[in-house]
């Protein structure tokens, strides 16, 4: 957790700065001698958590709650911490997670950072929720993947690609203007290449599977595949299940896609 203290108390924050030293699960401990001082530091960064005075100089606690909510973005969950009880009401308003009165103990101000944590885990989750939709339409308009290649990092569409062949242990990425030799096993790129349409149908060799016109049985078992184009590739006993993803539908053939 990223946590930020605004105490415009010099004894307050060491106090608190003492108390969560304690914890473990947070990175970065941050202090802001008021809250003008905390409106800049929140310009360059990113809190989870603020422990807030209520009353300092020129721009009270409230105040400050106040400014973050209008702004866009999610919200840290905000901890009063202030001799004042009477802003209670003020505070809980502002969609504060505790409001901890002074003096206080170190349990009273880690029961209320671990109710901040909580709040702050649920905001990530729901702005998380909202951003995957985004992403995924993001994903369907620009399906590239990147590969490294003689240096240079290059985006290819993996609808062009025809066939990936193993080659000891580098693979061949076939595409019909081109191809790309890569350092990696056919194992991972088989994985890597399988949400875009691609079986394997032989220990060293992946196929696409809109680039597959005919397949034939042989006698031993196994099959012959041909792409566009006419080259064929051998299927092994191994992979032949993988077959029945070229297709959704097989007429005439219900035979074949049971095997």
């Amino acid at each position: 957790m990223q946590v930020l203290i605004v105490d415009d108390e010099p004894l307050s924050r060491k106090t608190l700065a003492k108390v969560l030293a304690e914890r473990k699960d947070i990175e970065l401990l941050d202090m802001a001698k008021d809250a003008v001082d905390a409106m800049g530091m929140l310009e360059t960064k990113s809190y989870d958590i603020l422990l807030l005075d209520i009353q300092m100089p020129e721009l009270s606690g409230i105040d400050l709650a106040e400014r973050l909510q209008a702004k866009p973005g999610p919200l840290p969950a905000i901890v009063f911490v202030t001799a004042h009880q009477q802003h209670a009401l003020a505070a809980f308003e502002k969609h504060a997670v505790d409001y901890v009165l002074k003096p206080f103990s170190s349990a009273r101000i880690h029961a209320a950072v671990n109710a901040a944590a909580q709040r702050a885990a649920g905001e990530r989750a729901a702005g998380l929720m909202k951003v995957l939709p985004q992403m995924e339409n993001l994903f369907a308009r620009a399906p590239k993947i990147a590969i490294k290649a003689k240096g240079r990092i290059l985006f290819i569409d993996p609808s062009e690609i025809i066939v990936v062949e193993a080659q000891g242990n580098y693979v061949l990425l076939q595409k019909q203007s081109g191809s790309y030799l890569l350092r990696e096993s056919i194992s991972t790129i088989a994985e890597t290449l399988k949400p875009y349409g691609f079986i394997r149908i032989h220990r060293s060799v992946l196929v696409n599977v809109s680039f597959v016109e005919e397949i034939r049985p042989w006698s031993t078992g196994e099959y012959v595949l041909r792409i566009r184009g006419g080259k064929e590739f051998t299927v092994t006993r191994t992979f032949k299940r993988n077959l029945k993803a070229i297709a959704r539908l097989w007429i005439g053939a219900e035979s074949f896609a049971r095997n």
